[in-house]
């Protein structure tokens, strides 16, 4: 049986088809279970081997000495590595000399800020590293990030990390992945190791 044969498509047309099925993804890393920073610094680190312009915003982290705060400055200049956070803000991990309204501040500013990345034409990549713990403290509402989601650039991957991500987000993402804790070395009574943790 002979075949009707499709006409040769040039490279104009495949580039073309290329873009139609490219897309700015938004993506949620949410669940009590570790790894959701992880994740999205796996992210970073993929994107950045395809010379991908990230910038990795971090809502909580504070002055913590991370691994990343020493690792991703490797990645430049494909990769931005901002920390705008004063430190935990939930009892137990909090520092009670921060005041509670020195966390909103910066919660505000660090969301400004990644207003205007978002919108500044220099990413293909943000990644609002906390930020539903942001929402969930109080400091910026999930409407404020809805809003941000639905108002970036078409071709923009929006990383969105954190416990508790609310419904009004997780039905706009692309993509929703759930952490969940099946075992942890503090149920063992094991401190939080630099290198995995931190």
């Amino acid at each position: 049986m002979v075949g009707t044969a499709r006409p040769a498509q040039g490279e104009q047309g495949r580039a073309a088809a290329r873009r139609l099925r490219r897309k700015g993804l938004v993506m949620i890393w949410t669940g009590n279970g570790k790894g959701k920073t992880t994740a999205a610094l796996g992210l970073a680190l993929r994107a950045a081997g395809h010379k991908m312009h990230v910038l990795f915003l971090q809502f909580i982290k504070g002055r913590w000495k991370t691994g990343e705060r020493q690792s991703l400055p490797l990645l430049a200049p494909y990769v931005e590595h901002v920390v705008m956070g004063r430190g935990f803000t939930i009892p137990g991990l909090r520092d009670e000399r921060i005041p509670m309204e020195d966390h909103a501040a910066a919660a505000r500013a660090a969301f400004t800020f990644a207003q205007q990345a978002v919108h500044s034409g220099r990413y293909d990549v943000v990644i609002l590293d906390e930020i539903m713990a942001t929402i969930k403290a109080g400091f910026v509402t999930a409407a404020e990030v809805v809003e941000l989601a639905r108002s970036k650039p078409p071709m923009l991957h929006l990383i969105l990390t954190g416990r508790h991500a609310p419904p009004e987000l997780i039905e706009i993402a692309d993509l929703v992945s759930e952490v969940q804790p099946v075992k942890h070395p503090f149920q063992a009574g094991i401190p939080a190791q630099r290198g995995i943790e931190f």
